[in-house]
């Protein structure tokens, strides 16, 4: 059997015997990631050594990025409901957007935030708002958060300055002000239609945060419950300003950050006061920064010991999704180290597909293969990027096309699909799909319309 063949049965089988593990067996989710890792990269002629390394350098990796921002924004949403600043914020909302209208606020929200911060890093800071709406008015937790997440990770794959658009808009040779304005505007319908899907899909999946504790309930629907905000005698929570201080200050810093890296030169980055900047915009140190803040600014009546065990039942809290979400970046990285992803968009990229449509599909492959986004787009960009020019097709139509694509069905090797499902405590396989794999799929096939619609009038 010929190399490239024989990665991808090792490919298909793998992630069959993946889904059969997480739905059919008692095997815990983050066990079935690791043996799925091995028996894929046995299957794909990996070496053992070249397994265990991909396995080390993926969830170590995955972790590395995003571990512990996970840790200290978990910490950070306990202290916001303890303190009752998600409760503020939630009050806020309802004030600035109307009632019935939080999963377009949300989206919007995260919409936004993403242009600048990691959509991982945006969802785990901004989830306390969409859990105490869920609390407060007995709306779906996943009803809002589908909205919240859909619109981190929209503009997150389609807009500068992220990684990836900024990659992709490299590599293809197009403006990257362009890129963002039309990405923009693209970004629209997307969140538009993840949102109706996400506010359909809170009905069906009708999950709300348990009254007391960290568990959650499926109680029968009911309609959203405005009274229970409205009706409620005020009490003692903190100001508007301290309840978003510990919330905004970080995303500040992420934007900072993120737009001195873009704009300056090299010799411009080196000055004192920008490297203070780049430093404190990292987002682990602007995370840290804003649990910080919460805990002088929101926690600085109760007692130490309290705050301390509300911390230290964040992390608790936190445990099982760090295993789980370094497991899903230990399993992208075996797929991506066994060439598999590579060999598919290679063998398409030699086919009579539409040019303006080959990057869209070999970063839907890709995507699929090894979870992540911003590799599948740039992978995607470097592969057709000379089949593109020798066209003469729409470069900027071409780069879109890449960042589309790779939002394709987010699933089990996506580290982002672990962080959204656990935080919301969605447990059942079929469940977490249907919330964040459909969600993504979804935006992707509105991104396919809108390329192919544009494709006629631009070429």
């Amino acid at each position: 059997m010929p190399e490239g063949l024989q990665m991808v049965m090792a490919l298909l089988i793998g992630i069959a015997a993946l889904i059969f593990m997480i739905v059919k067996t008692k095997i815990h989710t983050f066990v079935a990631l690791l043996v799925a890792c091995v028996a894929i990269g046995v299957m794909g002629g990996m070496s053992p050594a070249s397994i265990i390394a991909a396995i080390q350098g993926g969830f170590g990796t995955t972790l590395g990025n995003i571990g512990i921002i996970i840790g200290f924004g978990v910490m950070m949403g306990v202290i916001f409901e303890t303190s009752g600043a998600a409760e503020r914020m939630a009050r806020t909302f309802l004030k600035l957007f109307g009632k019935n209208r939080e999963e377009p606020a949300l989206a919007l929200t995260g919409f936004i935030v993403s242009i600048p911060v990691f959509c991982d890093s945006g969802f785990i800071i901004l989830h306390p708002i969409a859990k105490t709406l869920s609390r407060k008015i007995k709306k779906s937790i996943v009803g809002l958060s589908v909205p919240l997440a859909a619109g981190l990770v929209i503009t997150h794959s389609m807009v500068p300055p992220t990684p990836g658009p900024l990659g992709v808009a490299a590599v293809f040779g197009v403006d990257v002000g362009q890129y963002l304005l039309w990405g923009l505007l693209i970004c629209i319908p997307m969140a538009v239609a993840t949102t109706i899907y996400g506010k359909w899909l809170g009905r069906r999946i009708y999950q709300l945060p348990a009254e007391e504790g960290d568990g959650w309930a499926r109680p029968p629907y009911s309609a959203p419950r405005y009274d229970l905000i409205a009706d409620e005698a005020e009490r003692r929570i903190p100001s508007t300003f301290n309840a978003f201080l510990p919330l905004v200050a970080p995303i500040i810093l992420i934007l900072i950050n993120t737009v001195m890296n873009a704009s300056l030169s090299a010799e411009a980055k080196q000055a004192t006061a920008v490297q203070v900047f780049t430093f404190l915009g990292t987002p682990i140190i602007a995370v840290g920064i804003g649990l910080l803040l919460s805990i002088y600014v929101l926690a600085f009546r109760s007692e130490r010991k309290a705050v301390l065990a509300d911390m230290e039942k964040g992390m608790k809290t936190s445990g099982m999704i760090l295993l789980v979400t370094g497991g899903g970046g230990a399993l992208g990285r075996v797929l991506t180290d066994s060439g598999a992803g590579v060999y598919i968009a290679q063998q398409i990229a030699e086919t009579p597909v539409p040019v303006i449509l080959l990057p869209f599909i070999i970063a839907t492959l890709v995507r699929f293969v090894q979870g992540s986004g911003t590799v599948a787009m740039i992978t995607s960009a470097s592969i057709t990027a000379p089949i593109v020019v020798a066209a003469e097709g729409n470069l900027l139509l071409a780069a879109f096309a890449a960042s589309a694509g790779s939002l394709f069905f987010s699933y089990f090797n996506d580290s982002y699909f672990w962080v959204i499902n656990r935080l919301c405590g969605i447990d059942n396989a079929k469940e977490q799909i249907r919330v964040w794999s459909v969600t993504t799929t979804i935006a992707w096939a509105v991104g396919l319309v809108i390329l192919l619609v544009a494709s006629v009038f631009v070429g």
